[in-house]
């Protein structure tokens, strides 16, 4: 993607929080994103003092369409970035592929179960809460953890037969600081699960029984006038809260449901969809519905998308949230209209992101609406500027490319409606003309190209650009005419010194003002097309010189030779290259014919 197309997007990009994503031609996922501010983010891509890094400059050149997604939170952003990424695994996100990157606090499955801050999610039966943005907040909920419940932290294999053995008298002194000491007997198996009951429920943020438990703690320190500790308590319990407070994007009291919302436009209905697993929002789409003549009403929009997007994500959630009643087919589903709580929130954040994409639709057809009559002015002056009968709306211009008469090429650039369109350029190797001859060459590819779109039964561009003086504009008129349509093209050719614009048959130039549009657009696609042909030339020139220089030793092929210069990088290296280095790339045999074809030399 262009600065140049970004720039045409670039309003339509909100300035909230949320997650962006930058796709190829093929819809696949390149690169996953959060931001604070997803329009300043995104624009940091696009802007001349951004990231110069190769990679990132690989990802903005592959990149074919962004796309975001809105969010409430930057805490949200993380989250839903973490799910993307792993969902998707895209070739530009080097970090959160292998779910390293954010915490998680497991609770291991052993006897007298150990709880512990992880990075790596290993499928052994243990309890695995997380993903957590923040490693300080995962280091308080750690802490609270140990200091509230004391629960062991040795590795130790805590089996029936070895605590009767004694084998951990070494850790006593530890235990009595650190935890009950289970492993010397001090403390009941069920004690210490009503602990890892209690830690369960302070990890999924089912707070009645823990605060129930807090609050005996509290009480129990204030009735031995231990204040200090009960404070200590009261306050750990307060930043957990603060910590815990509802993501809506990972939810502890949600499990698995699926989130519709619609808006509408005078011509289109957009249908949001959020697919939430585990209380993960793992996938989020927008369907666009083209309306009929008559005004669709909302509920019967819903009805007939709402089966197809299931369908279509292989949902077989039990609830649907919506933001009225819907009726559908299926009657065991669950549906939810809800007012306040988690679920609001996340039939909020779908109507938000459907809200946003269609401002966003709307923005882009009033883009799209401004760049046509943008085109169309510049034009419109083009054809008053060359007098012509008609509106220029396809262009064509040629150049052709030599090194004193060696591999004669030839350039054919399209521009339709003031642009380039790129998958109509054509390039042409130079058949008939032997030696430097610009003028010949010229005549050749312009009636190799004009027979062909005759023959093909094509239609003709309004204006033909010659890159050159009189002396091209000439060349290319005997083909124009031995093809009988002069009558049906206007054809100009256009020097480069004082850009100066030729007509067949009039020794006097056209000087159009140095600032207008339209001078310019012929400038434009006089640039391209002499691009285009250098360099096309240049690649041919490189295949030729390995023909020439390698290709002609006995025993080597093309793809020997470029075998060769993709590991020596250029001939002069393979020329110093020793038997022993040549061999290693090649064969003994012709590894010393090399070395003799270029002593020889």
């Amino acid at each position: 993607m262009t600065q140049a197309e970004f720039k045409e997007i670039q309003v339509t990009i909100p300035r909230e929080p949320g997650v962006y994503q930058f796709l190829d031609a093929d819809n696949r996922v390149l690169y996953v994103g959060k931001a604070k501010s997803l329009r300043t983010r995104v624009s940091n891509y696009f802007s001349k003092h951004g990231d110069g890094r190769a990679k990132v400059k690989n990802l903005v050149k592959n990149a074919k369409k962004i796309i975001f997604t809105v969010v409430d939170t930057e805490q949200d952003a993380l989250l839903l970035e973490c799910t993307l990424i792993k969902k998707y695994q895209p070739r530009y996100n080097a970090m959160l592929k292998d779910g390293k990157s954010y915490a998680y606090i497991c609770i291991k499955k052993e006897r007298f179960p150990r709880v512990m801050i992880t990075r790596k999610v290993i499928k052994d039966g243990s309890k695995y809460f997380g993903p957590y943005t923040s490693k300080k907040n995962v280091d308080i909920l750690a802490d609270l953890i140990r200091k509230l419940f004391r629960i062991r932290t040795c590795t130790f294999n805590l089996t029936e037969q070895n605590i009767e053995k004694g084998k951990f008298k070494v850790c006593l002194e530890y235990h009595i600081k650190n935890c009950d000491g289970p492993c010397q007997g001090l403390e009941e198996e069920d004690s210490y699960n009503e602990k890892i009951k209690q830690i369960n429920n302070v990890l999924k943020g089912n707070f009645a029984e823990v605060k129930r438990h807090l609050h005996q703690k509290m009480e129990s320190f204030a009735e031995h006038l231990e204040f200090e500790k009960a404070q200590e308590v009261k306050e750990k319990l307060k930043i957990f809260e603060d910590y815990q407070g509802k993501s809506t994007v990972v939810s502890t009291t949600i499990k698995d449901v699926d989130v519709f919302t619609i808006g509408k436009d005078e011509e289109m209905a957009y249908i949001n969809y959020l697919k939430i697993v585990n209380g993960a929002l793992i996938n989020i789409f927008t369907q666009e519905i083209t309306l009929n003549l008559d005004d669709e009403d909302e509920v019967d929009l819903l009805a007939l998308a709402i089966p197809e997007l299931r369908e279509k994500f292989n949902s077989i959630a039990p609830e649907i949230i919506l933001p009225f009643e819907v009726p559908l087919q299926e009657k065991d589903i669950l549906i939810t209209i809800p007012k306040i709580g988690d679920k609001k929130k996340l039939l909020d954040l779908s109507l938000k992101n459907v809200l946003y994409y269609k401002n966003q639709k709307l923005k882009e057809k009033e883009l799209k609406r401004k760049k046509v009559s943008h085109a169309e002015r510049i034009l419109k002056t083009l054809k008053e500027d060359l007098q012509m009968d008609k509106i220029p709306l396809h262009i064509e211009c040629f150049d052709n490319s030599n090194l004193q008469g060696n591999q004669p090429v030839a350039s054919c650039v399209v521009f339709k409606n003031a642009s380039p369109s790129k998958k109509d350029y054509r390039h042409f190797n130079i058949k008939t003309v032997e030696g430097p001859n610009d003028f010949a060459s010229m005549e050749e590819i312009v009636y190799r190209r004009y027979s062909r779109l005759l023959r093909e039964g094509k239609s003709l561009p309004e204006l033909v650009i010659i890159d050159g003086g009189k002396g091209q504009l000439s060349a290319a008129m005997k083909s124009i005419n031995a093809l009988q349509i002069e009558n049906q093209v206007t054809v100009i050719g256009i020097a480069k010194k004082l850009e100066e614009i030729f007509f067949p048959n009039d020794s006097v130039p056209l000087h159009i003002n140095k600032k207008s549009e339209s001078l310019k657009l012929i400038q434009q696609a006089r640039n391209e097309a002499h691009r285009f042909a250098i360099t096309f030339h240049r690649n041919k020139r490189s295949k030729e010189f390995i023909k020439t220089e390698l290709s002609t030793i006995d025993g080597i092929g093309d793809k020997t030779a470029q075998k060769l210069l993709i590991h020596f990088k250029s001939i002069d290296n393979i020329k110093k290259a020793s038997l022993e280095q040549l061999k290693g790339i090649t064969n003994l045999s012709i590894a010393k014919k090399i070395k003799k074809h270029f002593k020889e030399k």
